[in-house]
C-alpha cells in the first residue's frame, strides 16, 4: 500500500510542475466527449434565411418587370402609328383654325380656334386676336385663308407631341382685293388633355 501512495502522490506532484491541477486530464476527457455531443451548426437557419433572400429578389424583379411595362410597354402603345396619326390631325385642323378667318365671322372662327389651344397660348392668342386681329379684319376687311400642304411627326409621347406643319396662306384686304400668298412652316407643340391633342405652343421655323 505504501508503494501505491507514494507512486499516486508522484504523479500528483509532476502534474503541479506542468502547471495542471491533478485530474485535468480526466476533465479534458471528460471535455472532448462532450464537445462531440454539441448541437450541429445552424444550417437550418441560413437555409430559411437564404430562401427569404430568394423570395425578395423574386419580388423585385417582379416589382421591375410592372414598372418596365407601365414605363417602356404602354408608352409604346399609346405612340402607334395610329396615335401620331391623331396628334397629325389635331395639329393640322387646329394651324387651319389658327391662321383662316373672315371679317364676317370673326367670332365663330376665333371661338373654333380657341377650342384647339391650351395653356398661355389660349391666353396670347386670345388677347392678341381681341386686340389686334378684330379691330384690323373690320376695318380693313382682312380675310386670310390657310391651307396645310405637308405634315410631319417630330416627336411624340403619351402626352405630348411636336409635329412640323407646312403651310400655304392667302390674305385679302381692301387695300389688296387680289391677295397675297406666303408660304411658311410651324413647329406645332400639342399636349393631350382629356383624350384630345391641343395646342400648346406655335413657333415658326
Amino acid at each position: 500500500m505504501a508503494d501505491v501512495d507514494s507512486t499516486d502522490e508522484a504523479d500528483d506532484v509532476d502534474e503541479a510542475a506542468a502547471g495542471r491541477e491533478p485530474g485535468d486530464d480526466d476533465k479534458a476527457e471528460a471535455d472532448s466527449g462532450a464537445a462531440t455531443t454539441k448541437p450541429p451548426t445552424r444550417r437550418p437557419v441560413r437555409g430559411l434565411v437564404t430562401a427569404i433572400l430568394l423570395a425578395v429578389a423574386l419580388l423585385a424583379s417582379a416589382g421591375m418587370a410592372g414598372w418596365l411595362y407601365l414605363n417602356d410597354y404602354r408608352p409604346d402603345q399609346q405612340t402607334d402609328p395610329a396615335a401620331a396619326q391623331v396628334a397629325l390631325d389635331a395639329a393640322r385642323t387646329g394651324t387651319v383654325a389658327l391662321l383662316s378667318y373672315s371679317p364676317e365671322s370673326l367670332d365663330q372662327d376665333f371661338a373654333n380656334a380657341k377650342a384647339k389651344l391650351t395653356g398661355e397660348f389660349l391666353s396670347y392668342y386670345t388677347q392678341f386676336t381681341e386686340q389686334i386681329v378684330t379691330p384690323a379684319a373690320k376695318e380693313k376687311s382682312v380675310k386670310t385663308a390657310a391651307s396645310v400642304v405637308r405634315a410631319a411627326v417630330a416627336d411624340i409621347q403619351p402626352e405630348s407631341a411636336e409635329v412640323l406643319v407646312f403651310i400655304n396662306q392667302t390674305t385679302t384686304s381692301k387695300e389688296n382685293p387680289d391677295g397675297a400668298f406666303a408660304a411658311s412652316s410651324v413647329k406645332v407643340g400639342l399636349k393631350k388633355i382629356d383624350g384630345n391633342w391641343l395646342i400648346e405652343s406655335f413657333d415658326p421655323v
